[in-house]
């Protein structure tokens, strides 16, 4: 079978190119790696997150998420407290330097595809939207139960 006829192949590539086009323009333009940006969006949206969900959540390992939020304290984009509920975790949180970089990197990704996007009607916009929604929720539910079906 050709891998430019299989979709999950089509959909891989792109996901492959974006991050590393986002990766590249945030790097350029604004001094920090996507895996960063991600971090501080996570991080953004709940700040109580245990480092291990923010790797789940962005399918990284914990160290390599453990190496993103140091580089990220170092930069002076995140704080980090101890938890007074369990002295043994840290709640990380983005500092108001974190939120506006943060802020800005999602001005400058949008700003940055939103021509690839203007390639596709409005309909075909709101339509690629629903679908990988659709997609989203499937890929969700199956991770719930990792990969044993494939070994039924």
């Amino acid at each position: 079978m050709a891998t430019s006829n299989n979709t999950g192949f089509v959909l891989q590539r792109l996901a492959f190119l974006l991050s590393k086009q986002s990766d590249q323009v945030l790097q350029e333009q604004l001094g920090i790696g996507f895996s960063q940006f991600k971090i501080l969006m996570v991080l953004g949206w709940n700040p109580s997150v245990r480092q291990r969900h923010i790797a789940e959540k962005l399918g990284q390992t914990e160290a390599a998420v453990s190496r993103q939020i140091k580089l990220l304290k170092e930069a002076g984009l995140l704080t980090a407290k101890v938890n007074p509920e369990n002295r043994r975790e840290h709640i990380t949180t983005p500092t108001a330097k974190g939120e506006k970089l943060c802020d800005k990197a999602l001005v400058l990704l949008n700003n940055y595809h939103a021509p690839m996007f203007e390639e596709l009607s409005e309909r075909q916009r709101e339509r690629l939207h629903e679908y990988l929604g659709t997609l989203l929720q499937y890929a969700s539910r199956k991770e719930s139960n990792s990969f044993s079906h494939l070994f039924e």
